[in-house]
Formats: structure tokens, C-alpha cells, sequence
């Protein structure tokens, strides 16, 4: 059985995906008492399933006109989406933003699935092990110059 965060995060990729331009706006208290969950589990839910890395952009006005507006970032153009990705990336990148990032690629069919886990296995702290911080910049160099391959073979 999947768990409400599984369900409140589904429920809102349709909304984006049958909006016409990617982009939903909502209201917390409006999508809590929907699922009958505590806003502080939407927040959740979008902190951790609609984060730069995975493709989306999220603003959020507070009040009582407050709404959270969720837009997929455009992927129809590749070599736009992997130039984001590479913005996205500092001098360090820990492990789950990592993955998020190789999610989202794979999401995008940028990558494939054989692809995208082999990326996870080669940037994984059993790998690399090196301590921190110089882990998190290795890892981002990697993911950067694997992002680099792609975009300079499209």
C-alpha cells in the first residue's frame, strides 16, 4: 500500500501534467483537508518530491491569499534541461541531491535506467570513500563532467 506522501505527490504531478503549461498553483489547507493530513505533511511532500534537482521550481507566497505554485521545468529542449542541471551543481553535491538529479534525468529520458545506475553506483559514498567534504566536490565533478558527455553529444 503506498503511503500519503506516495498519494499527495501523485495527485499533484497529474494536476501539473494535465495543466497546460506545466505549471499548478494551490492552496495548503485547501490540499490537506483533500487528503485529511496536517499541512506540515504537503510541505513535506513538496520539499522533499519537487526540489530544483528532480525539475521543478517551487514558490510559495505565506497569508490567507498564500498559494504554493509548483512548475515543471522544461525538459522538451535537452540541451536547455542539462545546461539547468549543470547551474544546479556547485563545487559540492551531496549524495541524495545527486540522485535526485540522476532521477530526474532518467524522468526526462535523458538517461536510461541501466544508465542512471550506474551513475548512482560510481557517485555512491561506498565508492568514492573519501571523507567529507572533498567527497561532495569529487561527486559533483563527476555528475558534472557525465552531464557535460551528454550535452556535447546531442
Amino acid at each position: 500500500m503506498r503511503n500519503m506522501s506516495d498519494i499527495i505527490e501523485q495527485y499533484l504531478k497529474q494536476m501539473i501534467a494535465e495543466s497546460k503549461n506545466e505549471v499548478v498553483e494551490i492552496k495548503r489547507a485547501q490540499i490537506a483537508e483533500k487528503f485529511d493530513c496536517v499541512p506540515s505533511q504537503l510541505n513535506y511532500v513538496i520539499k522533499t518530491r519537487f526540489t530544483n534537482e528532480l525539475g521543478y521550481i517551487v514558490e510559495s507566497k505565506r497569508g490567507g491569499g498564500g498559494y504554493i505554485r509548483i512548475t515543471k521545468i522544461e525538459t522538451h529542449k535537452k540541451a536547455d534541461y542539462l545546461e539547468h542541471l549543470l547551474n544546479l551543481i556547485g563545487d559540492g553535491l551531496s549524495q541524495t541531491n545527486a540522485m535526485h538529479i540522476i532521477q530526474s534525468m532518467y524522468d526526462a529520458e535523458v538517461i536510461s535506467f541501466r544508465e542512471a545506475k550506474i551513475i548512482d553506483t560510481v557517485i555512491a559514498r561506498e565508492t568514492l570513500m573519501i571523507g567529507l567534504p572533498k567527497r561532495d566536490i569529487v561527486r559533483a565533478q563527476i555528475l558534472r563532467n557525465i552531464i557535460e558527455v551528454i550535452l556535447y553529444e546531442e
